[in-house]
């Protein structure tokens, strides 16, 4: 089984202009695509992914927003079994009213922007929101790591910062996706220690040296069994994002240490759901 853990079902408008002003003229001018439905579930099956877990984005301060009520009708339309996750951004003053919406729409996780939000993720403020999050048995997704637009906070996006939110709130289980690049040796030690917390590969393999470094820490920090596949659809088809995933393994330098095969597949295979205490959504 293949479960595929970072897909974006959101549209062009929910990105406002923060997308053709700061995204777009770092990606070549390549504006946004269209996603619908059908599109998705080609997607999906080309791929070979059984399970898929996906989500908009929420950022108030930067313009950005996917209502949840969209992303709800959209996992409604799909073949693809379907995790739905809610994007809230925390310092909305109505979030309390967000996550009720997305927990009776049964979402079972939220997706949290903080380097487009501009929020701290360790300001006391926001431990009701995770400790709400972690009664409900809500996954939480980081967006980690870098970003290209110039109104990013890059201090508030970095694995480290998880850590100590793991520390304060250990039963939350947190996922930080495209595995905190360019931090991803934070990231191996903070999957090291905290139990709850993981990371996606999402993104990853489109920086190849960073993608052999990553692992091969991952290898030598014993922290393999806590990464998830994730494509990052449609910025990268699950289909492409495998075939990148799978070229790192067939780097060789002299002794150098080098990505096996066993660490590439049981990535591709892990059991998310079970990980990540998710319901599976096809039964």
């Amino acid at each position: 089984m293949i479960i595929d853990v970072h897909t974006h079902c959101h549209q062009p408008e929910h990105w406002g202009n923060e997308h053709r002003e700061h995204w777009a003229p770092a990606y070549g001018g390549t504006p946004y695509p269209v996603v619908s439905p059908e599109d998705f579930d080609t997607a999906m099956r080309e791929g070979g992914i059984d399970i898929a877990i996906t989500f908009g984005l929420a950022a108030s301060q930067a313009g950005v927003r996917t209502p949840n009520s969209f992303v709800a009708d959209f996992v409604s339309k799909l073949e693809t079994p379907t995790i739905p996750f809610a994007s809230i951004d925390p310092l909305d003053a109505d979030w309390r009213e967000q996550l009720e919406e997305a927990i009776s729409l049964g979402f079972q996780g939220v997706k949290l922007y903080p380097v487009l939000a501009l929020f701290d993720p360790l300001s006391d403020e926001f431990d009701e929101f995770y400790t709400i999050l972690a009664a409900n048995g809500m996954v939480v997704l980081w967006h980690m790591g870098a970003t290209p637009s110039p109104i990013g906070r890059l201090s508030v996006t970095q694995p480290l910062v998880v850590d100590e939110v793991a520390r304060r709130h250990p039963n939350l289980v947190q996922i930080m996706a495209h595995m905190g690049h360019p931090w991803q040796r934070d990231t191996n030690v903070v999957l090291r220690k905290n139990p709850n917390v993981f990371a996606d590969v999402s993104g990853v393999p489109s920086r190849p040296m960073d993608a052999f470094f990553a692992l091969v820490g991952a290898q030598e920090w014993r922290t393999v069994d806590k990464l998830l596949f994730g494509s990052d659809y449609p910025l990268w088809s699950p289909s492409k994002a495998l075939q990148n995933f799978r070229s790192i393994g067939g780097f060789r330098a002299g002794n150098l240490p080098y990505v096996t095969e066993d660490t590439i597949e049981s990535v591709i295979s892990q059991d998310a759901l079970n990980l990540l205490g998710l319901t599976n959504p096809s039964k």
